[in-house]
C-alpha cells in the first residue's frame, strides 16, 4: 500500500476516533513533520473527507464526513487486502527458506533480531524439525522473547547452533558484518526477507 494512502487512512482513523487530535499529535503518531501533516489535513478537507470546527482555547476539531467515512472504509479494505497479500508472500518465502534449511540438515537455529519478523518466523519454525536455540538482540538483551531470554551478540560464540537467521528489521548487512567480526562463519548466516 502506498505511503500516502496509509497516512491518509491513519489520519482518517484518528479523526474518526473522536479524540480531537491536534496536528502535532498526528505528526507524532505518523512520525512525520508537522508541515506534512498540515498539507495532508488541508488536502483531506478540500476533498470533503472531514470538516474543521473551532473548540475552546483556539483549537480546532476535525469531524469526519460521510464521504470521509466511505474513504476510510475503502482504504481499510485496501489495507487488509495488501496485508493479506504481504502475509501470503512472506509465508511462502519463509516456508521455502525453512524447507531448504531442513534439507541442508539444519536443526538448531538462532534468530538475530527480536522483531516482528522473528515472531512470524517462529510460528513457521514450529512446523519444521528445527528448534530455536537462542534469540540475539543487543537492544533487548536479558529480556524475554519467544520464551527465551534474549542474549547479546557477544555471547554468540558460546552457544551451539547450525544457522543464524537475520530477523532484524535494521540494516541486515551491518548485522552480518557484526556477526562475522565475532568469528562466526559467514556460511552460517541466512537472511530473512
Amino acid at each position: 500500500m502506498e505511503t500516502q494512502k496509509l497516512r491518509t487512512l491513519k489520519i482518517l482513523e484518528a479523526v474518526d476516533n473522536g479524540d480531537a487530535p491536534s496536528q502535532r499529535d498526528l505528526a507524532r503518531q505518523l512520525n512525520i513533520s508537522l508541515g506534512l501533516v498540515n498539507s495532508f489535513v488541508k488536502r483531506l478537507v478540500n476533498k470533503g473527507y472531514f470538516k474543521i470546527t473551532n473548540i475552546p482555547r483556539n483549537r480546532v476539531r476535525y469531524i469526519l464526513t460521510p464521504k470521509g467515512a466511505a474513504e476510510k472504509t475503502r482504504l481499510t479494505y485496501e489495507y487488509i487486502q495488501y496485508s493479506f497479500q504481504f502475509y501470503k508472500e512472506g509465508r511462502k518465502k519463509i516456508e521455502n527458506l525453512f524447507l531448504k534449511l531442513s534439507e541442508e540438515g539444519i536443526r538448531q537455529v538462532v534468530f538475530y533480531g527480536a522483531s516482528e519478523l522473528a515472531e512470524i518466523a517462529y510460528l513457521f519454525l514450529q512446523e519444521t524439525d528445527m528448534s530455536l536455540t537462542a534469540v540475539v538482540d543487543q537492544n533487548r538483551a536479558e529480556q524475554m522473547f519467544l520464551k527465551k531470554r534474549v542474549i547479546a551478540p557477544d555471547a554468540l560464540p558460546t552457544i551451539t547452533f547450525d544457522c543464524i537467521l537475520l530477523t532484524t528489521m535494521e540494516d541486515k548487512q551491518k548485522a552480518r558484518e557484526e556477526i562475522v567480526l565475532l568469528g562466526i562463519e559467514e556460511s552460517k548466516i541466512r537472511v530473512m526477507d
